[in-house]
C-alpha cells in the first residue's frame, strides 16, 4: 500500500504547523519530499518511526527557507552517522539546479569541512530537468518545471496504487500545466488562507491560492480527490473543518486537508 505521510502542512510562517514536507511511503521504502526549515524534520520522522538513516531518496521542490533549511540539519545528522560507518546506501537528493547551487553554496558557510567531505562521499545528486523520470522504490517519477513566478519550483507525476498523482509545489498552478493535470485521481495544492482572509495573507500577491481560487480550477479540470496543504495557522484545530467546508462550496470531489502527522492512504 502507498501512502503520504504529512510530517508537515503548514507555510513558511507557521508556529503551530511544521513547514509542508512528507513521504512517500511502500514496502519499498521511503521517498522524502522537502525538509522543512529546521531541525523539526528528524523529530517528525523519529515520530513516525521512520529511521533518518534509512531513506536513501529525497526531493526538494525548491529554494524557499521552509523547503530547503531543514536538509542542513539532515547534513549534520548524516555527516556524523557517516563518520562512523552507518550509511550504508547512497543517498539521491533530486533538485533543479538553483536549489544545487543553495545547497551547496550555503553548506560551505554554514557546516564544518570535515562534516561536508563525509556527506559529499554518500550523497548523489541528481540535477533535474524539465520531463526526467527516476524509478524510486518501485514508482516513476516524472519530474517536471512549475513554471512558477517566484523561485524555480520543481513538481512531480506517478501512479500509486492505480491512481495518477501530481504534486503542484507550493505557489498557484500556472494555466499552461492545467490539461497536463486534467482528470488527476490524486491532486496536491498549495492553499494559503481561506478566500475570506485573503485580504489579511494576502495569497494572491504570493502567487499563492485561497481554497476557494484551487477548488475553482481543480474542479474544472475534474480532479477527483484533491490535497490541500501549505496553509496558514491561525485557526488551530478548526483548521481542517474550515477549509474543508469552503472547498466543498467550488469543488465537487473529495477534499483532503491533512493535519500534521496525519497519514493519506492512496487506494
Amino acid at each position: 500500500m502507498n501512502k503520504i505521510i504529512m510530517l508537515g502542512t503548514g507555510n513558511g510562517g507557521t508556529m503551530d504547523l511544521f513547514n509542508t514536507c512528507f513521504l512517500v511511503q511502500n514496502e519499498n521504502g521511503n521517498f522524502l519530499v522537502d525538509t522543512g526549515g529546521s531541525i523539526e524534520i528528524i523529530k517528525r520522522l523519529k515520530e513516525m518511526n521512520v529511521d533518518y538513516k534509512s531513506i536513501s531518496h529525497i526531493f526538494i521542490s525548491h529554494s524557499h527557507t521552509d523547503h530547503v533549511l531543514g536538509l542542513f540539519w539532515y547534513f549534520k545528522k548524516l555527516g556524523v552517522s557517516a563518520m562512523h560507518g552507518l550509511i550504508k546506501d547512497k543517498i539521491n537528493i533530486y533538485c533543479n539546479d538553483e536549489v544545487f547551487t543553495t545547497i551547496t553554496e550555503v553548506s560551505k558557510h554554514i557546516l564544518p569541512a570535515s562534516l561536508m567531505k563525509s556527506v559529499n562521499e554518500i550523497v548523489n545528486y541528481k540535477i533535474l530537468n524539465d520531463g526526467d523520470k527516476y524509478n524510486i522504490n518501485g514508482i516513476e517519477y516524472q519530474f517536471f518545471d512549475t513554471l512558477a513566478k517566484g523561485a524555480k519550483q520543481f513538481g512531480f507525476r506517478c501512479e500509486l496504487n492505480g491512481n495518477r498523482l501530481a504534486f503542484l509545489g507550493d505557489e498557484t498552478l500556472n494555466p499552461v500545466l492545467y490539461e497536463s493535470i486534467r482528470n488527476y485521481d490524486y491532486v496536491m495544492h498549495e492553499a494559503f488562507c481561506l478566500e475570506e482572509e485573503e485580504h489579511i495573507f494576502h495569497a494572491y500577491e504570493k502567487n499563492h491560492s485561497t481554497t476557494k481560487s484551487v477548488g475553482e480550477v481543480m474542479n474544472k479540470l475534474n480532479i477527483k480527490n484533491l490535497i490541500l496543504y501549505h496553509t496558514e495557522d491561525s485557526h488551530k484545530e478548526a483548521r481542517k473543518e474550515l477549509y474543508t467546508l469552503e472547498a466543498q462550496r467550488y469543488f465537487n470531489g473529495n477534499i483532503i486537508v491533512p493535519n500534521d502527522l496525519e497519514i493519506i492512504e492512496i487506494k
